[in-house]
């Protein structure tokens, strides 16, 4: 994987949920209790996972029946598996404003521009961290004062694993995601700079366009 010069920890997806996708593979129709028996574990404690494994079209599951794998197992052998395109086929620009930026005016700006997060970039053009709607609203209730500070104090610094290069995989991206509790992430150059926004709108459209292509 790319790590454009950044320090990378490789996070995978959880060794219960990869054993509940073999399971799966191996024994489907097998119904969550099943799945459960077989691990050990309760049916409650493997909700979770069940439910993200499905999310992610990785499994699917039929009512009073059980489990099977996902489309995306399937599209293995019909169609490009989509979590192997890279980056910069499906990234599209962030909305990016300097750290100078009142709150006030970047309120406006999510706004205007029909987005749910900002991207803070420093003269250099260089990545600094973002800033979401929740964020000035946390700020904004009950400080009169709040507006007129810069965006720069309230943002957030996302660590750099957080962040991906265009060469990387939207797998990359994904895994960055799950790991971090973020809905986007920004693409940036080996100089830090924002060429990019890959969020989990444009993740969940291409599940979309791997499952049509199953289909056609």
């Amino acid at each position: 994987m790319t790590t454009i010069g950044m320090e990378w920890i490789d996070i995978e997806l959880t060794a219960r949920q990869l054993d509940i996708v073999k399971l799966v593979k191996a024994h489907a129709p097998i119904t969550g209790d099943q799945i459960a028996e077989m691990l050990g574990l309760s049916r409650a404690t493997i909700r979770s996972d069940l439910s993200l494994l499905v999310m992610l079209h990785m499994l699917s599951a039929k009512p009073k029946v059980g489990y099977f794998p996902g489309e995306l197992h399937k599209a293995e052998a019909s169609a490009p598996n989509w979590m192997s395109i890279s980056v910069k086929q499906v990234q599209g620009m962030p909305v990016i404003v300097t750290g100078s930026l009142s709150v006030h005016e970047a309120v406006v700006t999510l706004f205007l521009e029909n987005a749910e997060t900002l991207t803070v970039i420093d003269d250099q053009k260089r990545f600094l961290g973002i800033v979401t709607a929740k964020d000035m609203l946390k700020l904004t209730l009950g400080n009169s004062q709040a507006g007129s500070m810069p965006v720069g104090m309230v943002m957030s610094r996302l660590p750099d694993m957080a962040a991906v290069g265009p060469e990387d995989l939207v797998e990359t991206v994904v895994r960055i995601m799950l790991a971090h509790g973020l809905d986007g992430v920004p693409v940036l150059s080996p100089e830090r700079e924002v060429v990019g926004w890959v969020g989990k709108t444009t993740i969940l459209r291409r599940l979309l366009e791997a499952a049509d292509e199953i289909h056609e």
